[in-house]
């Protein structure tokens, strides 16, 4: 029997919410904060042109997910989980900054089983692939379509940009202790003796 198989989102997940904001408000002259940010599309917030914003963002892509912050506590919780569940990353990135995101895990030493990159935010057809027994997720219309088409649990990292009501089966957490509470509850984790 398999180990249970965790599929994980990275960006706003894995890595603080806030990874984007230096760097938009370095390039747009703004002076964003993450309680800005109401909307899963970022160029709502700003009074700038979508396929300028999307412009720069191709071209800063590696260099934002280099220097992404991890969530507090996210690679201990995920490095306790190791040895019970199998970790698999799934992600919007697109292939072009494989290599990066790779590096990028090695230097926090965040474990994982597979990196997935799909380059769209329809996580449902790889959650499936995969057989994940839940998922981690910080953008509300994945979260919610995930649970509903695999009845899986899904995890939602609290933002402001995903506060619409979500269906049992859909938990919101704030951090990654909370994540790990309901992990334990949902699948009676044993803690090993040390």
């Amino acid at each position: 029997m398999r180990n249970l198989r965790f599929g994980i989102d990275i960006d706003g997940t894995v890595t603080s919410p806030t990874s984007l904001l230096p760097h938009i408000n370095a390039q747009f002259g703004c002076n964003l904060i993450l309680d800005d940010i109401k909307e899963y599309d970022l160029t709502k917030a700003l009074t700038v042109d979508k396929k300028l914003f999307y412009e720069w963002y191709s071209s800063a892509e590696e260099t934002i997910y280099s220097t992404s912050p991890a969530q507090e506590k996210a690679k201990e919780i995920l490095s306790g989980w190791k040895e019970q569940f199998e970790l698999f990353y799934i992600s919007a990135r697109g292939n072009n900054v494989y290599d990066c995101t790779v590096r990028w895990f090695e230097q926090q030493e965040i474990p994982y089983d597979h990196i997935e990159l799909i380059g769209s935010h329809h996580k449902i057809e790889a959650a499936k692939k995969f057989q994940v027994d839940a998922f981690f997720e910080d953008k509300h219309d994945n979260a919610v379509d995930i649970h509903e088409e695999l009845n899986i649990p899904v995890i939602l990292f609290d933002t402001p940009y995903n506060r619409a009501p979500v269906p049992e089966g859909v938990i919101r957490v704030y951090n990654w202790q909370e994540a790990d509470q309901w992990i334990n509850k949902l699948f009676l984790v044993e803690k090993a003796v040390k």
